[in-house]
């Protein structure tokens, strides 16, 4: 069984990254909107309207939030302009409406790619949009290929904008010493295994060496009292670095435990129910087929949930 998880797993991967594919469901509307049913379980909607919506019931039920636009690597600068702009208009909406919300993004969606002075430009456009509210601007992780330019670009923009956050990926042997440069910043940093295919001897594979691994980092920002973001949907390691939270009993803000919206959600309602800082992430957009291969793939069994999403609404409507 593991073996035939592990082979899925990978298949979907690299279905994700198949852009002829995804350009084929975008414009095939039989397709998209049949496969669509089995995104919905995972995102917020495809336009910010319907994002919002979801962000304000949830923020009611007493839970944190952050928006994210989908898309990545943008090959021309008026694609990288027109996300930009949507990154701006998520900062409006969320000061707008009062939400309680972060915004996220990846940087290759704003113009990396083509250009890290662009992107540079484009992320002080958003970040001066989210400091009218003091919104919060959270960098994702990419590929192992474009570490250098992210964190490059982090550490500039810190220089002019405070509420600027970080994520780091486990799973990358490199982590340890980014992780010492990350920490002079105050910007919070967000800790995730890391999902990305890495070339050999770049990263760690998943079980308790990673485990331990993820764990040492979260302990080390919650003893320095440094902002953190403990993104992982991995019961065992929410509950261990729930012991790790009550040992260092840090500030409500100085800490969160994350999850994206439809993936184990009764276990960060329990952690709230506890009274520990919770947050659900995210995401909208039409470019939700990288997003639903990747959800899919931590989870191969999930494609007969997302087979009962499409014919299950296929029967009832």
């Amino acid at each position: 069984m593991e073996k035939l998880l592990s082979i899925g797993t990978n298949a979907l991967k690299k279905a994700a990254l198949n852009e002829e594919a995804k350009e084929y469901i975008l414009h095939n509307p039989i397709l998209f909107n049949t496969l669509k049913r089995a995104a919905d379980r995972y995102i917020g909607g495809e336009t910010l309207e319907e994002a919002a919506a979801k962000v304000m019931q949830q923020n009611q039920n007493g839970f944190k939030c952050s928006l994210e636009f989908m898309g990545e690597s943008t090959r021309t600068e008026r694609e990288a302009m027109s996300a930009t702009d949507e990154f701006i208009r998520i900062c409006r909406k969320i000061h707008s409406e009062g939400l309680h919300s972060t915004v996220s993004l990846d940087l290759s969606h704003i113009g990396l790619a083509i250009s890290k002075d662009l992107c540079l430009h484009h992320l002080n456009l958003i970040c001066s949009a989210a400091a009218a509210a003091e919104i919060e601007v959270i960098v994702s992780a990419e590929g192992a290929e474009r570490t250098d330019a992210i964190l490059d670009s982090y550490f500039e923009i810190s220089k002019t904008h405070r509420h600027v956050a970080i994520t780091l990926q486990a799973y990358l042997h490199r982590t340890k010493d980014d992780f010492q440069e990350v920490i002079k910043r105050d910007g919070r940093v967000r800790i995730v295994k890391g999902a990305f295919d890495t070339p050999e001897g770049l990263s760690l594979p998943r079980g308790e060496q990673l485990d331990e691994v993820y764990l040492n980092f979260v302990d080390q920002l919650l003893s320095r009292k440094h902002k953190c973001a403990i993104a992982t949907h991995h019961g065992a390691l929410q509950q261990k670095a729930k012991k790790l939270v009550d040992h260092y009993n840090p500030e409500p803000d100085r800490y969160e435990f994350e999850s994206l919206y439809g993936i184990q959600t009764q276990q960060l309602i329990d952690l709230k129910a506890e009274g520990y800082a919770t947050k659900l992430y995210f995401v909208y957009g039409k470019e939700w087929y990288l997003y639903l291969c990747n959800r899919i793939a931590e989870y191969p069994l999930n494609i007969f949930t997302a087979l009962d999403d499409i014919v299950g609404t296929q029967v009832t409507n």
